[in-house]
């Protein structure tokens, strides 16, 4: 029973237009100006704090991180390997209708990608409620008020005191009280590329364009005058306008390609570091020097077993900690069973070369089931057509695509005879395409 029944909806929002009482979370403008190594360490010392720890530093450090696109793409890359799965509910060895028809409503997915954000950001907190419609929904709790060791939701994110979570019997907490997250590791490799690459575009800048000089005589102000016009209206690029016997000595880098290429180095490292770090490989994100098929199969691997472990993350949250939750809110888990469920492999002709290997072993197939793999339709004389050595296969227009007799029928013309499996899908899936050149896109 849920104990609670007439407390509010906690919101957020800014100053204006918005309700007083604790239930309203003042929001703050994230700081996101120049940020250096020392920042970080402050911010991690606060974060760190036995007595009164203070994320807000941190947090606004993972805010502008996630501004950097390489960091992005690979948090996302491993995320959508979870999130591209289909998750459902067994009980008894069954699926629970009822139950998998919430999972498929649009709550559960944004749910999973607010989940796997805990790996990354230390904790997150949910409050649960009914939407409109009677679905289940959620919002999550901004993070920067939420104190977790002491289990307080704070107003604003520079209070000390706060309300305690625990009044609220809709709100679930997910991840360890003082776990910073993953992302502590890969900001000092943003912090770094981001110095370089703006002293690289400043290096480019200085060195990427030629100086244009302007003479012009010393005692001419209209000739002066004259080209400094045309300087503004001629473009952007370095100018040196001087008179008639003055000069300007240019002290460029005497490598200006090893130079840019130390830039480039720095960038490629920090970039690699942050590969290792989320994905456990650079190879699948990035093709390196020596990069080959075997080492990036074993570097596959690595990624997977991530993988591996960020389901199991899912479904432990799923099964064990969120049961009590669904029954209060009249969703009944108990003695049932999440679990992942992937896409099968698309590739027909990798399907078609299973399907006649099992055949040469003597094993029985289902024919349905073939049907059913291929998005092919069953004849409804299938059965007459077998026997007599006949297929005729349509697609899902109803347009026969084969209707061929079968060569060994022709060889052995005994009445009865089946035709053997392998030689029915050598002769479609080797000759359909010749009048149908998309016929293995599926």
């Amino acid at each position: 029973m849920r104990k609670n029944k007439n407390k509010r909806q906690i919101t957020a929002g800014g100053l204006f237009n918005q309700p007083a009482g604790g239930n309203t979370i003042l929001l703050t403008q994230a700081t996101r100006w120049n940020r250096d190594i020392s920042h970080y360490m402050r911010a991690v010392t606060e974060a760190e704090r036995v007595d009164f720890p203070n994320r807000v530093k941190l947090y606004d450090l993972y805010d502008t991180a996630l501004l950097d696109t390489h960091l992005t793409s690979v948090l996302e890359k491993r995320k959508s390997a979870v999130l591209s799965a289909n998750v459902e509910f067994s009980r008894g060895g069954e699926p629970d209708e009822r139950i998998n028809e919430m999972l498929e409503s649009p709550w559960f997915l944004d749910f999973l990608d607010d989940l796997l954000d805990t790996i990354w950001w230390g904790n997150s907190l949910f409050q649960f409620k009914r939407d409109k419609d009677g679905w289940l929904a959620y919002d999550l709790v901004p993070r920067k008020h939420v104190e977790p060791v002491r289990r307080l939701i704070m107003r604003t994110q520079t209070d000390i005191h706060g309300t305690p979570w625990d009044d609220y019997d809709d709100m679930f907490f997910v991840g360890r009280p003082r776990d910073l997250g993953e992302l502590i590791r890969d900001i000092p490799w943003v912090l770094y590329k981001r110095g370089d690459v703006a002293d690289w575009s400043q290096f480019a800048e200085l060195f990427g364009q030629p100086i244009r000089e302007y003479t012009y005589n010393v005692g001419d102000d209209e000739a002066r005058y004259n080209l400094v016009n045309d300087i503004f209206g001629e473009g952007a690029s370095s100018v040196f306008l001087h008179p008639e016997g003055s000069n300007l000595t240019l002290h460029e880098a005497s490598n200006k390609t090893g130079s840019s290429d130390l830039y480039k180095g720095l960038a490629s490292f920090c970039n690699a570091e942050i590969s290792k770090h989320i994905l456990g490989n650079t190879l699948t994100t990035e093709a390196g020097e020596k990069g080959t098929q075997a080492l990036g199969t074993v570097q596959k691997k690595a990624e997977d077993r991530l993988l591996e472990r960020d389901k199991r993350f899912v479904l432990n949250v799923l099964n064990y900690q969120m049961t009590d939750l669904f029954e209060s809110f009249g969703i009944d888990t108990r003695g049932g069973k999440f679990s992942f469920v992937f896409p099968k492999n698309t590739d027909p002709a990798g399907r078609v070369d299973i399907l006649v290997k099992l055949d040469s072993l003597g094993l029985p197939i289902d024919h349905d089931q073939l049907y059913e793999e291929f998005g092919l339709n069953k004849p409804k004389d299938y059965a007459e057509q077998i026997e007599n050595g006949k297929l005729r296969i349509e697609n899902s227009n109803g347009k026969a695509v084969a209707d061929k007799e079968d060569d060994i029928g022709k060889k052995e013309p005994k009445q009865g005879k089946k035709t053997s499996f392998a030689n029915l899908l050598t002769r479609f899936f080797g000759e359909a395409p010749e009048g149908n050149p998309g016929a293995l896109d599926w």
